[in-house]
């Protein structure tokens, strides 16, 4: 049962999309929320039905739903098998629920992004002028002069004796998961992952499929791939 919240002037909406940030994106709101001592709602927006759905976004769903429900969240919303834009639907939301906060993650947009088309936070100010957005930066490329690193891809760490092993599928011994960067040119699974451990971002070591510790390599972050919220 929910606790009554006590302030229903305020009411936070964090919207989250497919991929590792989603975590953080509801844990930012949860503690806003908290502090508020305010509703909160988790809202995710899909074009497909919820039952064409592949596994890795239902799963992301069921952890999100895990996550709304530890967050005390008032509610987590999906709006499935809807084409209208984006920001139509979280404005939707926003209106429906009374929102006076949105939280969303958005990768910093290129010039030429800018001028090619409006971005979801100026469809929103425009939509919902009198909510306010916490815009909260997401990464999934490393910024190396050198371009050592590939584009990240999801994956997970299993225990391997006293170390841990790479794999590129949730099984059920994974214990972490995040964005594996390789090395170019080379023909094993060597590179870092990237992943969140007791609310810290660390970036490891990865030699042949195999992490030996969490010692974190300090890399500088830059833009992840295009991300709808």
């Amino acid at each position: 049962m929910l606790k009554k919240k006590k302030r229903m002037d305020e009411s936070i909406l964090v919207c989250v999309y497919y991929g590792p940030n989603g975590e953080k994106l509801i844990q930012r709101g949860s503690k806003i929320a908290q502090i508020f001592d305010c509703p909160l709602y988790i809202l995710t927006v899909d074009r497909k039905p919820f039952e064409e759905l592949d596994a890795e976004k239902s799963n992301y769903i069921a952890k999100w739903k895990r996550l709304a429900d530890a967050g005390n969240a008032d509610a987590f919303i999906l709006r499935d098998n809807d084409e209208r834009p984006i920001y139509k639907v979280i404005a939707e939301v926003a209106r429906e629920k009374g929102i006076t906060q949105i939280i969303i993650g958005q990768s910093p947009q290129t010039r030429w992004e800018q001028i090619a088309k409006e971005s979801i936070v100026n469809s929103l100010i425009r939509e919902i002028p009198f909510v306010d957005l916490h815009i909260i930066s997401v990464a999934r490329y490393l910024k190396d002069p050198d371009r050592n690193y590939e584009k990240g891809v999801r994956a997970y760490l299993a225990k391997d004796d006293e170390n841990y092993r790479l794999c590129f599928k949730c099984a059920n011994d994974a214990v972490y998961e995040g964005i594996f960067f390789k090395e170019i040119c080379t023909d094993f699974n060597n590179g870092l992952f990237k992943f969140m451990k007791d609310n810290e971002t660390l970036q490891v070591e990865v030699v042949e499929d195999i992490v030996k510790d969490f010692t974190n390599v300090d890399l500088q972050t830059d833009n992840e791939e295009s991300n709808p919220f």
